[in-house]
């Protein structure tokens, strides 16, 4: 994919995110890796539903600014740490849906083994401790809960989501807030019957399975999606 098409995917997203309320004025950020040594980043202090393709900027694996007019993202700094640490994510997706993030607001991880498909798809989600936005704490809680999740509630704040491309990254975001639902009407009814150990186990196994099979072009475009 050339760059154009590339910001212009990172545009879409922003759109999504938008549209579905999962951020309000200039809330959230999204990130792509273009190659091993640039990364493209939304801006801060913009709406991220209404950016043009010259408004995103391209940084170095440091945040070193390479191209663009704009200042990446505040938060660009937990972008950085997850490329870092995973080698096999290519775009990182944060937003503050509200159920989702209302989780995180009460201290509540998403991590119970109540729905088959959050299982298959996005996993479990935790919690992580809470930040200042933007600084090098924030980090320091994310960093030991990278590795093993594709998703992570930050307290009092939001949710990142990252995946091997753009639209994986934002089906992550889209299943945790869909999660977050369905988590929030077991509270209401009162009763939550949770997945058992084996049942678990099974499941997993159909998503390590189903990961090995795909091969996705790197940040495979939405043309034929959107």
């Amino acid at each position: 994919m050339n760059q154009l098409d590339l910001r212009r995917e990172v545009i879409k997203i922003g759109r999504l995110l938008h549209e579905k309320s999962f951020i309000a004025a200039t809330d959230g950020n999204v990130s792509v890796r273009q190659d091993d040594r640039s990364i493209l980043v939304t801006p801060t202090g913009m709406a991220k539903g209404m950016l043009a393709p010259e408004d995103l900027v391209v940084v170095d694996p440091e945040g070193r600014k390479l191209e663009g007019t704009r200042t990446a993202s505040s938060e660009l700094g937990m972008h950085l740490l997850i490329y870092h640490l995973r080698s096999d994510v290519n775009a990182i997706v944060h937003a503050h849906p509200p159920t989702a993030t209302g989780f995180a607001a009460a201290g509540l991880a998403l991590d119970e083994p109540l729905i088959a498909e959050a299982e298959l798809s996005v996993g479990r989600v935790p919690l992580a401790c809470y930040a200042l936005p933007g600084s090098s704490e924030l980090c320091d809680g994310l960093a030991p809960l990278v590795g093993d999740h594709n998703a992570i509630l930050m307290a009092n704040h939001g949710v990142i989501a990252y995946a091997e491309d753009l639209l994986n990254a934002y089906l992550h975001m889209e299943t945790v807030e869909h999660f977050a639902r369905i988590c929030l009407v077991t509270f209401q009814l009162g009763q939550r019957h949770m997945l058992d150990a084996h049942q678990v186990d099974e499941l997993r196994g159909l998503r390590q399975n189903k990961q090995q099979k795909q091969t996705p072009p790197r940040n495979a475009v939405l043309h034929d999606i959107l």
